[in-house]
């Protein structure tokens, strides 16, 4: 299979060099292996690393890129994009804090997207096919499937193993939207291989990856159009925080049409026309490229599952909560076995299956404590419930809110957007989710995190000493707002009595 990178310059040389070289020679299969892993992404290089870093002898098996989407197509290059469209959006606030760039900038989109490359290329020797070799792990370039239930085969070589973890994703998915098929249009996997800026972007689904790239490209000079289905941008989040997000992209240029209905794509010759109705009022709009960003599909289709006795559905392999599927010999971590389809969480599952799958563990995947971060500007961070779940699940709570327009440092920067919000078991200072939404959001979710994880509440937050100006004050202030709660009609009486009794 040959790996879809685009363009073949010296930057994606480099990186299919280390991640799918075209001279490698697979080995002579050495089993039974202790672990056999298909699948070189997050999830699986984890897996593979960590079991050969405690003595086992372990097999990894990629068809594609190793690094998977994280390195290839996802987490490293949008972030790579983001950085430098950030820095631009900035720069157009300037004049709110004195600044004026009196001959104004220029974007060279070209420089921006090989500057990306390149870092890309540098950081994909981390996940290079030589280091895992190194690391004591046998690589296997090509197409693994089942032939039994303790059998791979790859090409014209058969692996034997006591214990297997499926880690091979999932991939861009189309909705079935009329005249899709008809046109050529970008996913995640392939924008990242543009070279020219597209004049007119269209954008359908208004999630992480459709609101991040409409504010990037719209920064770099784009005339963007966002089409969600749902009301608003984010709809899986707190509405006031995904508010926040969806007025900086319309500060930004972005036309947002949300509660889009009846969407179809037709072919002109003036470009892709995007012909929908939001908030019942028609729109035609035309568009150079298309990106869509809505759906998910399991790399499941080749992996001939039946030999092995592994159950899947439409959203991917089926695993308990130890992560086995049911094969009990066998394990499934990562994008293809979670609702949550994030890097972290992929690391995190890998480690779960190092310790039930080598050492008879019992570790749980719904132990895990999982935030998620949006990096538009303002980014938008999330861990546990909000208070839709809360309802859902029974849990009554008591919310706290702090503004960033009432925090120093957020004043003093200029960026006074957003709020810390943190939910608690009713009655105590038990954390059950928060959301932080505003400038550097996706760093100050972590302390939250911690704090849950480990069973800290809000009166230990309220205690630790913060350094003065910092954006994580406003998690401090939280821990104070619920400080003040426990100071009652009674008891502030009792004290004061008390301190009246003191003067004498």
């Amino acid at each position: 299979m040959k790996p879809l990178i685009e363009p073949f310059d010296t930057h994606n040389q480099t990186l299919i060099d280390n991640v799918h070289p075209p001279d490698w020679t697979n080995p002579t299969p050495d089993g039974p292996y202790n672990l056999v892993v298909i699948g070189a992404g997050t999830a699986g290089l984890v897996s593979a690393a960590g079991a050969a870093g405690l003595g086992a002898k372990v097999a990894l098996i990629e068809r594609h890129l190793m690094g998977g989407d994280c390195l290839n197509v996802g987490c490293v290059p949008s972030k790579g994009l983001l950085g430098p469209a950030h820095l631009i959006g900035r720069a157009r606030e300037g004049r709110d804090l004195g600044l004026l760039l009196k001959d104004g900038y220029d974007v060279d989109f070209p420089a921006l997207m090989d500057r990306m490359r390149k870092i890309r290329a540098h950081i994909s020797h981390h996940d290079s096919a030589k280091r895992f070799k190194d690391l004591g792990v046998d690589v296997f370039i090509g197409e693994g499937k089942f032939s039994g239930p303790d059998t791979i085969e790859v090409g014209d070589q058969t692996l034997t193993f006591k214990k297997a973890v499926i880690a091979t994703g999932a991939r861009a998915a189309a909705p079935p939207i009329p005249g899709l098929d008809q046109v050529d249009y970008l996913t995640n996997e392939t924008i990242f291989s543009l070279t020219e800026l597209p004049k007119r972007l269209g954008i359908i689904g208004a999630g992480p990856i459709g609101c991040e790239m409409a504010q990037a490209f719209a920064n770099f000079g784009a005339e963007v159009t966002l089409i969600e289905a749902m009301h608003g941008v984010l709809p899986n989040e707190d509405p006031d925080a995904a508010e926040f997000v969806k007025a900086a992209l319309l500060k930004n240029g972005v036309n947002v049409l949300c509660c889009g209905k009846n969407l179809e794509i037709k072919k002109q010759e003036d470009g892709f026309h995007l012909v929908l109705a939001s908030h019942d009022k028609p729109y035609d709009v035309a568009v150079d490229k298309l990106l869509v960003a809505v759906g998910r599909a399991p790399n499941i289709d080749s992996l001939n599952l039946e030999a092995a006795g592994v159950k899947a559905h439409q959203k991917g392999i089926e695993v308990d909560d130890a992560l086995r599927t049911s094969n009990p010999d066998i394990f499934a971590a990562g994008d293809v076995a979670s609702k949550y389809q994030f890097t972290h969480a992929a690391d995190f599952m890998a480690r779960i299956v190092i310790q039930n799958a080598l050492f008879m563990g019992r570790a749980k995947a719904s132990a895990l404590t999982i935030p998620w971060c949006t990096y538009t500007s303002p980014e938008l961070a999330h861990v546990g419930l909000n208070p839709k779940d809360a309802q859902e699940q029974g849990v009554e709570i008591d919310t706290y809110t702090q503004p960033f327009d009432a925090v120093d440092r957020n004043m003093l920067e200029g960026e006074t957007e957003g709020f810390v919000r943190v939910h608690t078991r009713k009655g105590t200072d038990d954390i059950v989710g928060a959301t932080i939404v505003g400038a550097h959001a996706g760093d100050m979710i972590p302390e939250i995190v911690l704090a849950m994880t480990h069973k800290l509440g809000l009166k230990k937050i309220a205690s630790t000493i913060h350094p003065y100006p910092t954006r994580a004050e406003a998690i401090r202030r939280i821990g104070d707002q619920y400080s003040r709660t426990r100071l009652t009609p009674f008891v502030k009486k009792l004290m004061g009595k008390w301190l009246a009794w003191r003067r004498g």
